[in-house]
C-alpha cells in the first residue's frame, strides 16, 4: 500500500492510532493525534506534553515534544530531542518493550546530561534520574518535566 504523503513528499500521520500510538487498520476509529504541522512555543509544548503524560498518553506527548524539537533554535534542538525520547521510552514501556525503552531512555538521559542546565524550568537532573531509573526497572509513573 502506498504511504500517505503531503505535497512536499513528506510522510503524513494519516492512519488511525491506538492510545499508545500503534497504527490501526485504515477505517478503524483511533485516538486523535497531533497535527503534522503542529507549532508550539516552549511553554505550550511543556504544558501540553505534561498533560498528555499525566493522562498516560506518552506517544502523544512525544508528538508535541517532537514539534518543539523541529521548530527549536539550533542550540536547543538536542534538549527537545531528549525530551521527546523520554516520552517515546515511556511509550515503549507501556507497550511492553522494556529493551527498546531502556535504550531510548538511556539515550534521552545522555542527551539531557550533555545539554547542561535546561531552560524553561525543565527539571534536567530530575528527568535524567527518572530516565535512568525507568530504564533499569522497566516501570515508571510519568515524569515531571518541570521543577516544582
Amino acid at each position: 500500500m502506498e504511504r500517505d504523503r503531503d505535497d512536499a513528499g513528506r510522510a503524513r500521520n494519516a492512519r488511525p492510532r491506538d492510545g499508545l500510538g500503534r497504527p490501526l487498520p485504515r477505517g478503524a476509529v483511533g485516538v486523535p493525534t497531533m497535527p503534522d504541522d503542529l507549532r508550539v512555543t516552549p511553554d505550550s509544548a511543556l504544558t501540553q506534553a505534561q498533560a498528555l503524560l499525566d493522562a498516560d498518553r506518552p506517544f502523544h506527548a512525544h508528538e508535541v515534544l517532537e514539534a518543539a524539537w523541529k521548530s527549536a533554535p539550533p542550540q536547543e534542538r538536542e534538549l527537545w530531542r531528549g525530551l521527546a525520547q523520554l516520552a517515546v521510552g515511556l511509550t515503549h514501556l507501556r507497550r511492553g518493550n522494556p529493551t527498546g525503552a531502556a535504550r531510548l531512555l538511556s539515550r534521552a538521559a545522555d542527551r539531557l546530561a550533555d545539554f547542561g542546565p535546561a531552560p524553561y524550568g525543565i527539571d534536567g537532573p530530575g528527568l535524567i534520574a527518572w530516565a535512568r531509573a525507568a530504564g533499569a526497572s522497566g516501570a515508571a509513573a510519568p515524569p515531571r518535566l518541570r521543577v516544582g
